[in-house]
């Protein structure tokens, strides 16, 4: 493999650490999924996140980030549609009922069929698919999605691990309140700048 080959795939890997790590409606809300279900229960979420991200990098390869410039208008109606659906998940999460003692309940996690849907109205992940896309292309779209779904894997699932070590602090109803309140506004002051752009 060339040189240049390797620096691109080594930036691109550097791309997806920091887009995937960073916090954002995904991350927020698998920390929030950990703190209320543990990191186990938030798997199917995790992994729906990762499938779905990786299908909008492949469509986006293929030519569905040419939609948006030949119809601008569909960019507001999405960005529209994204604030509306983030506040009503940031509502669900503010509002979340504490675990019960043995986990169940009538709250559930998110599955991976939503969490994979969910990917549509993530303006974060239609930044992060645009811009892969439009940076680190040449590399070919298998590469630029494996190298992203790997990252993007123990990048996410490590904040419903961090949701889950928290269960211990936040037992009493104030403290899990707070912390619900607190993603919850972090949930929807992440997408702003984006929602802007």
């Amino acid at each position: 493999m060339e040189t240049a080959t390797l620096s691109t795939l080594a930036a691109l890997a550097g791309f997806a650490f920091v887009t995937s790590i960073t916090p954002g409606p995904n991350n927020l809300m698998l920390l929030a999924s950990g703190t209320h279900f543990g990191w186990r229960r938030s798997l199917p979420h995790l992994l729906g996140i990762s499938f779905g991200f990786g299908v909008m990098l492949v469509l986006v390869g293929l030519g569905l980030g040419e939609v948006f410039s030949r119809f601008p208008g569909l960019h507001d109606v999405l960005k529209w549609a994204s604030l509306g659906y983030l506040l009503y998940l940031a509502f669900r999460v503010a509002t979340a009922a504490p675990p019960t003692a043995g986990g169940s309940g009538n709250s559930r996690p998110m599955g991976f069929g939503a969490a994979a849907l969910f990917q549509v109205v993530n303006p974060k992940a239609w930044a992060m698919a645009l811009t892969a896309v439009t940076a680190y292309g040449e590399l070919g779209m298998p590469a630029v999605t494996a190298v992203f779904v790997l990252v993007n894997l123990p990048c996410c699932g490590s904040w419903a691990l961090l949701g889950e070590q928290m269960r211990r602090w936040l037992h009493r109803p104030r403290a899990l309140k707070a912390f619900n309140w607190g993603a919850a506004t972090l949930m929807v002051v992440s997408v702003l700048p984006l929602l802007r752009g």
